[in-house]
């Protein structure tokens, strides 16, 4: 237990200007003290101060949103030698008619720090935190890229006949082609939807050139990093950066156990009578279990050995979607030893 290693536990509410701390005992998980300090240097340095005062001994920070909100704090805290935990935010509808204020949710981060209810260490390595920066503008690129086509699409559907039928049927990049070579000319009506599909199309384009320049800046990246895991069968660059990002650095999970939960993957048992079977776990970093996803449908395709496990799973009475997630639980214990016992470069 948490209690038995430390004097006191510091939670802290992180938002964008401003943090709550709560500063808890650990032998008598009484509540000591509360603090607002602003989401800047001046404020971590405060807070720092207040923590050797009023905590001096042993002590652990508990934050929520290491990755977001609390990343300034937790690298100012590492960086001077503070020990830090990742707290997860409590789902706000396991909150529902409860009292709710920054600094209960201070002292909450504490306690779930104290049950044991901590995950991981903050990520502190830098190459993986890069790797996060490029990962988010590649998936804001193809999002905004999906969403242009939709939209070109959709606009198509109300063009005049004469558009509507030439382009309609026309495969996706011979669509945008097409619709970039466009001219307003005609009447008004037609005039103006030539020049919003041009438009649209143009975006299209944009987007895919920016969406693989991030990915080959992500593979020169991940390549550099960690060979190995593109070597593997099924991981390619986005897969192995989203990998690397959700584990950081060798002993920031405890275990191979913490980062099958971390990715949404643990069994959750959903028995009843003699029905026994597992649910799917709809928490975790949703894009290391889209990465998890995305290798095994890769591995369905290409891998003997994973078509013949699923097919014999299927003929034990489980369905491809129970046998699909059996292997992420497999997959992810086999990337977690293989990222912990590989020198990363």
């Amino acid at each position: 237990m948490l209690a038995d290693d430390v004097d006191h536990v510091i939670g802290v509410d992180t938002h964008a200007s401003e943090h709550a701390l709560c500063l808890v005992d650990a032998a008598t998980q009484r509540t000591a003290d509360h603090l607002t300090i602003a989401a800047s240097r001046i404020g971590y340095r405060r807070a720092l101060r207040l923590a050797r005062a009023h905590a001096p001994g042993r002590r652990v920070w508990a934050l929520e949103g290491t990755g977001c909100y609390g990343a300034g704090l937790a690298r100012f805290l590492c960086e001077r030698g503070e020990q830090v935990l990742e707290v997860e935010r409590p789902r706000r509808e396991d909150a529902r008619g409860r009292l709710k204020s920054d600094a209960l949710d201070a002292e909450r981060a504490a306690r779930f720090a104290l049950a044991g209810r901590a995950g991981a260490r903050p990520r502190l390595r830098a190459e993986t935190r890069a790797l996060r920066g490029l990962l988010i503008a590649r998936e804001g690129a193809v999002l905004a890229r999906t969403a242009a086509l939709n939209e070109l699409r959709a606009l198509l559907l109300t063009t005049p006949p004469e558009l509507r039928e030439r382009l309609q049927r026309l495969p996706r990049a011979a669509l945008v082609e097409a619709c970039r070579r466009l001219r307003s000319a005609g009447d008004e009506e037609r005039a103006a939807c030539a020049f919003a599909l041009r438009s649209l199309a143009g975006r299209v384009r944009s987007l895919h050139a920016e969406a693989d320049t991030l990915e080959r800046e992500l593979a020169r990246r991940v390549e550099a990093l960690a060979p190995s895991l593109l070597a593997r069968p099924g991981i390619g660059p986005v897969s192995a950066a989203a990998l690397l990002v959700a584990w950081s650095e060798p002993g920031r999970l405890r275990s191979e156990a913490a980062f099958a939960r971390l990715a949404g993957v643990a069994p959750i048992p959903a028995n009843s009578g003699t029905l026994v079977r597992h649910r799917l776990d709809r928490g975790g970093d949703r894009r290391l279990n889209r990465a998890l996803h995305t290798i095994i449908l890769n591995r369905r395709r290409l891998d003997p050995q994973t078509q013949a496990y699923i097919t014999r799973r299927v003929s034990e009475g489980k369905s491809e979607r129970e046998a699909v997630r059996c292997l992420k639980r497999y997959l992810a214990r086999s990337l977690f030893r293989h990222l912990e016992a590989t020198p990363q470069t």
